[in-house]
């Protein structure tokens, strides 16, 4: 898969309304698990004990949602490249909704599509249309309208 090469306000303005890509598939061991309570200080048994976890609803650890929606720059960068901004600012989510758990070993990736683009004074303001799919399954982990700022160079 080829990233979508982005240098300039008008580049990405030839996206809007268009999905900009798919990244590549990630799965989600319990170790990530654990790790992102351990970084969260949330252990809740859902997530960490295997054992109980088995006989909760779905039968094996969830991810935390959360960190499901933490993937989303890392696979962000696997579908694009944009060049010639000297700074990204994560500025806020939009009707975020979990759709689905991710069972431990699923494999998650994220579908984006420029919702919309405009430029302020200089500062690109981009809302993406994110879903987090689990392969293999038809609801998607979670959907959200993600806002970032890019500031560029030219």
């Amino acid at each position: 898969m080829s990233k979508v090469i982005i240098n300039s306000f008008e580049d990405f303005k030839a996206y809007e309304g268009k999905e900009i890509g798919v990244s590549e598939y990630l799965e989600i061991p319990q170790k990530r698990i654990n790790q992102f309570a351990d970084a969260t200080l949330d252990h809740q048994w859902i997530h960490c004990d295997e054992e109980k976890a088995k006989e909760g609803p779905f039968g094996t650890p969830i991810a935390h949602g959360y960190l499901t929606l933490s993937l989303m720059p890392y696979l962000w960068e696997q579908i694009i490249e944009v060049n010639n901004s000297k700074m990204l600012v994560n500025y806020g989510i939009e009707k975020l909704k979990f759709n689905k758990p991710v069972t431990v070993n699923s494999k998650v990736r994220l579908k984006a599509v420029l919702k919309s683009i405009e430029n302020l004074r200089g500062i690109s303001k981009a809302i993406l249309s994110i879903k987090i799919e689990i392969e293999g399954e038809r609801k998607s982990a979670l959907d959200a309208d993600i806002i970032f700022l890019y500031h560029f160079t030219n």
